[in-house]
């Protein structure tokens, strides 16, 4: 059963005519154009921030003629002008010498491929920056001319990560050698606020566990007046220590990982809270059960620690408020569920009212509720069948607490779509009634991601749709616009330009589930489309719990539009255990994996097959990291359907996957074992009937080698034939370097091969 009701908003006749204008005739698309210079979806930017005062924005842009290289730019609210501030070039070198802590850091955030300026804070001022190259510090003086304003902080041995200005301004903090630093800025003095750093012992930063699956990058936090900085101290120790090989294409290098295997023993983390002056040390009384430390705030006092205690089994969030003075704690609230808690940053101290707004997915969707400091709920502010989520980044961004209102993203009116919307803290509408739907404040259908200052009186929109390449623009509060920051126009000078006229724009649909669930798809149909013929078809897969891949973004010419010019139709849906979706869409694979989420995907490739432009007996499946676990479940559990598949970096064995992650979903190895022999792939090689090829990076830290050489001894033991290709040296994320033009290229040979004939 399908529904196609969303589909006809997103064919807009501006685009067609565009394309139509100015690429009648559509240049080839080369994967090798996909990786080069102009980026292809237009001058996109990450890093957005307003500074505290609310004079400018501030972003990181690829350089023209190297995308994934970032300079620091501002826009000039007053002015309306945007000026490049920092060149990379000019202070660091193109090769960075980067230590083996900062390449892991940036393999977790997803930027091992980017260069130059990753990362920047703003001085509480707002008039001066700070950003860390090459392992060395640089404060930014916006006040003073460009060729006075940047000083080098740092200049002694030892790589820097992690670095922030104090949130009253006084010092500069950063990691160094598993130590906490401090830099005082009116003494122009460093000193170790920590010392004991080194080996197993780590001080101020986030454990693994923490970067790869909590969405926590940091491991300290400062006070708001300056005076305190509260800091992890991670132990290593209990965590088994392992040699892990590292091939690369001329040595291999070994390297001993205490990598968290599931069932076994995490980290030991302390939380102590620093005196700035003193150096003296207050810690925390955060209990003796094995737990995760989730998340650290300050409440406003700057004498009360927020910190967010996981239970082990992820069946239980705490949230303690800590005095800092006798380091006693106190539960101010908890969290239950039956299948598993989401960890979210959606914690919000107001400034005039000892109250905080926290979110909680307790009635079955992530909804907004208001406390009193004291741990008393006021009332809930948001509810109904959908989500308040940003899919990149916190939902809350702003709130204006003398018109009484808090801003947040929300999935609304349909899961494949963000928009920004307020309610009032007082739980009544505009005109006086009780509340009902929040207000709508952006406009266009598509996914808006907006940053606000902290008075709430305006917001910036980083805004993209299945039409719209990422658009960066400024609007009043009320949503009407101030300035485009970054219109990109699809005109004929857009670096797509060239490509558009062959693009395939996504056909959205849903299917219905086995339990009466709504399961959204996407659709691509090759270029030239004739409904007269039959196509090979590709499924092109993620499926794991708390991602989501059918939205309403641009897809311009990508790898998805590589395929389809060579004749596919392409494929994606989001099964149950997807994120964004609410408790019992992702609940349901709670205690086994690879079950209702194969189940989903197949009833997926069966309706595809039905459809009289595919050919059913030319179907093939692809997926990365989950989704190349998802590709072999598929193979090997359907294989009536999928002629062939390429599993990349995939998942074999649950049980050498990493504790937070597997357990969330299976629990302990020990505990639910039957469990975790059904979530393998490899009880089920034994059926594999079609064509695979299995990729990996022989240096992955995330998703290990060992997976995939696991399931290569299976298959030979089987006697099963497959291909497989390796990367010397590359990490998890392969296909978003260098490597991935091999990659690309290599999977679009084994599906030409091996479905292009009968």
């Amino acid at each position: 059963m399908t529904d196609t009701r969303h589909s006809g908003r997103y064919f807009a006749p501006a685009l067609v005519a565009c394309a139509a204008v100015t690429a009648p005739h559509a240049a080839e698309l080369t994967i090798d154009r996909l990786f080069d210079a102009p980026a292809l979806a237009g001058p996109t930017v990450v890093g957005l921030k307003i500074s505290p005062d609310g004079a400018r924005v501030t972003f990181l842009q690829g350089k023209a003629g190297d995308k994934d290289r970032l300079d620091l730019w501002e826009y000039n609210i007053r002015a309306r002008r945007a000026r490049l501030l920092v060149d990379s070039d000019v202070f660091a070198p193109l090769a960075q010498r980067l230590s083996d802590e900062e390449l892991a850091r940036r393999e977790r955030q997803r930027t091992a491929a980017l260069s130059g300026i990753l990362e920047y804070t703003f001085a509480p001022s707002g008039r001066a920056l700070l950003f860390p190259l090459d392992g060395n510090l640089y404060y930014y003086d916006l006040s003073k001319p460009a060729k006075a304003a940047v000083l080098r902080v740092t200049r002694t041995p030892g790589f820097v990560t992690d670095a922030a200005i104090s949130p009253a301004g006084g010092y500069i903090s950063y990691v160094r050698d598993q130590n906490l630093h401090l830099y005082d800025r009116a003494h122009s003095q460093e000193r170790a606020l920590t010392t004991d750093g080194g080996g197993a012992i780590k001080n101020g930063m986030a454990e693994f566990i923490a970067q790869e699956e909590m969405d926590r990058a940091t491991g300290y936090w400062w006070a708001p007046d300056d005076l305190h900085v509260a800091f992890a101290r991670v132990d290593e120790t209990p965590v088994h220590e392992t040699q892990r090989f590292e091939i690369a294409a001329d040595n291999v290098s070994t390297f001993a990982q205490r990598y968290p295997a599931a069932g076994g023993p995490n980290v030991n983390v302390r939380v102590g809270v620093a005196d700035v002056l003193t150096g003296a040390v207050t810690w925390i009384d955060l209990g003796a059960d094995d737990f995760y430390l989730a998340r650290v705030d300050w409440l406003p006092d700057g004498k009360t620690l927020a910190i967010q205690r996981e239970s082990r089994d992820q069946h239980r969030l705490e949230l303690l408020f800590a005095d800092i003075a006798t380091g006693a704690s106190r539960v101010v609230l908890t969290e239950t569920s039956d299948s598993w808690i989401d960890l979210h940053d959606e914690l919000t101290f107001l400034r005039h009212a000892p109250q905080f707004i926290w979110a909680s997915s307790r009635d079955g969707h992530r909804h907004l509720y208001l406390y009193g400091n004291d741990g008393v709920l006021i009332r809930q502010l948001t509810a109904g069948p959908w989500n308040v989520d940003d899919f990149r980044e916190r939902a809350v961004k702003g709130v204006d607490e003398k018109r009484r209102r808090v801003y947040f993203s929300a999935a609304l009116p349909d899961a494949t779509v963000r928009n920004l919307y307020f309610v009032s803290l007082d739980g009544v509408s505009l005109d006086g009634a009780a509340a009902d739907l929040p207000h709508r404040i952006s406009s266009k259908d598509g996914l808006h991601s907006v940053a606000m200052p902290p008075d709430a009186r305006f917001y910036v929109d980083v805004f993209t749709s299945t039409t719209q390449p990422p658009q960066v623009s400024l609007h009043r509060i009320d949503g009407s616009l101030i300035a485009y920051l970054l219109e990109n126009r699809l005109d004929g000078t857009h670096p797509d330009a060239p490509y558009l006229a062959d693009n395939s724009l996504g056909q959205f649909g849903t299917l219905i589930a086995a339990d009466g669930q709504l399961l959204h798809y996407r659709l691509f149909k090759p270029r030239g489309f004739d409904p007269a013929r039959r196509y090979p078809a590709i499924v092109d897969v993620y499926g794991g719990p708390g991602v989501q891949r059918v939205l309403d973004n641009w897809t311009g010419s990508s790898f998805t539009q590589i395929l389809t010019r060579a004749g596919y139709v392409v494929f994606q849906l989001d099964n149950r255990g997807s994120g964004f979706r609410g408790t019992a869409f992702q609940s349901p694979l709670h205690g086994r994996l690879g079950d209702v989420e194969v189940a989903d995907q197949v009833q997926g490739a069966r309706w595809l097959a039905a459809q009289s432009y595919v050919d059913p007996s030319r179907m093939g499946v692809w997926g990365w990291s989950y989704g190349g676990y998802m590709t072999l479940m598929l193979m090997f559990r359907s294989p009536e359907l999928f002629r062939a598949g390429v599993a990349g970096a995939p998942v074999t064995d649950w049980r050498l996957y990493d504790t937070h992650y597997t357990e969330r979903y299976l629990g302990r190895p020990q505990d639910n074992p039957a469990g975790y022999d059904a979530s393998s792939v490899l009880p089920y090689a034994k059926d594999l009937a079609g064509s695979l090829l299995v990729m990996h990076g022989m240096a992955d830290d995330n998703v290990l080698f060992l997976h995939s050489t696991k399931l290569l001894r299976k298959l030979q033991d089987l006697g099963k034939p497959f291909e497989v290709m390796v990367y010397p040296g590359a990490k998890h994320g392969l296909v978003r370097q260098h490597d991935g033009r091999h990659a690309y290229a290599t999977i679009l040979r084994f599906f030409d091969q091996n479905l292009k004939s009968h």
